[in-house]
């Protein structure tokens, strides 16, 4: 094989012109493997063709071998495709690390914080509610939470967005509602607090054992093992049960996101905190007033921590 490719390389010189004394001026293969030969026109002139090379691949069954799904954001995409990877690239640094913000003209501050950070909101009763960068940033949502293209806001909707270092690092929207349901605790999460405290109580025991004048105290070690909390937030959390009888409630978190490189700051619950003070006038919601959409494992962890309870309250479309 290796003496037919360098062949296929290897200079390749014309015969000579018959009309010619010498072979000077002729036109012959460029030399070195070198993709490009020079052949005589029939005006008398040199014209070069170069040679077009084509990438190829072997199709071994490879579960990605048309697109590539990336782990981190999702996108499927075609390597080796300049186009593709450029999307992909922009949109993976969007989803992880937020999306490019540099601010509105007319923009509603409603938070600020000591850091710099802000949160503006944007209702359909200024223009920011169609702004572009709006949707750039709740398409990011519909895919990361799986609505439907276009299905997230409607014109009673109030977007909250959270701003770091000119980025969109987090977004609430929200949405008028007028009953909700309060969620039926299973019993694991029932004995969840429990577990809780009967851990609290063996941290305060006293590992010291005492034999007349000599104590000995026991040497804890202390591991990476994850959390109860963090465990519970990993399981799935199947079928979520409510109570039939409907409660009154004002205020419908319908979807809250927070970019992968900013969670477990606080920023989610910032956001439900300022707009609890600013949904309704004059007035800050307490936590029987607003409620959760049916929500992801991720998201009832955060409901459960934000609300300090298990028995937190969920709407749905007929609650609206």
């Amino acid at each position: 094989m290796q003496p037919k490719i360098s062949a296929f390389f290897k200079r390749q010189e014309t015969d000579p012109d018959p009309n010619s004394g010498s072979g000077e001026g002729h036109g012959q293969g460029s030399g070195g493997g070198a993709a490009e030969a020079k052949w005589k026109s029939s005006g008398g002139e040199l014209v070069s063709k170069k040679r077009s090379y084509a990438q190829f691949h072997l199709e071994l069954g490879q579960p990605d071998f048309v697109l590539h799904t990336c782990s981190v954001c999702s996108m499927m995409y075609a390597r080796g495709n300049d186009n593709d990877e450029k999307v992909h690239k922009a949109y993976h640094k969007n989803y992880f690390e937020g999306v490019p913000f540099k601010g509105w003209r007319n923009e509603a501050v409603i938070a600020r914080s000591e850091s710099g950070d802000r949160v503006i909101l944007a209702t359909n009763e200024n223009s920011c509610m169609w702004n572009s960068k709006v949707k750039e940033v709740i398409t990011v949502v519909e895919k990361e939470l799986g609505f439907a293209e276009g299905k997230l806001l409607h014109k009673l909707c109030k977007v909250y967005l959270y701003i770091s270092v000119q980025r969109i690092v987090g977004c609430l929207v929200t949405e008028p509602i007028k009953t909700a349901h309060r969620v039926i605790p299973s019993s694991t999460e029932e004995s969840h607090s429990d577990l809780l405290a009967n851990n609290t109580e063996l941290r305060k025991t006293d590992h010291t054992l005492e034999f007349g004048k000599i104590s000995f105290k026991r040497e804890i070690i202390k591991r990476n093992t994850p959390s109860v909390k963090n465990k519970e937030e990993c399981r799935d959390p199947g079928a979520i049960i409510c109570e039939k009888a409907a409660v009154p409630a004002f205020c419908g978190f319908r979807a809250i996101w927070v970019v992968p490189s900013r969670r477990r700051k606080r920023i989610g619950s910032k956001l439900m905190d300022v707009a609890r003070k600013t949904f309704c006038e004059a007035r800050t919601l307490g936590i029987s007033h607003f409620a959760f959409s049916p929500p992801t494992s991720s998201g009832k962890a955060l409901a459960r921590s934000y609300c300090k309870t298990s028995a937190f309250l969920v709407y749905k479309d007929g609650d609206v």
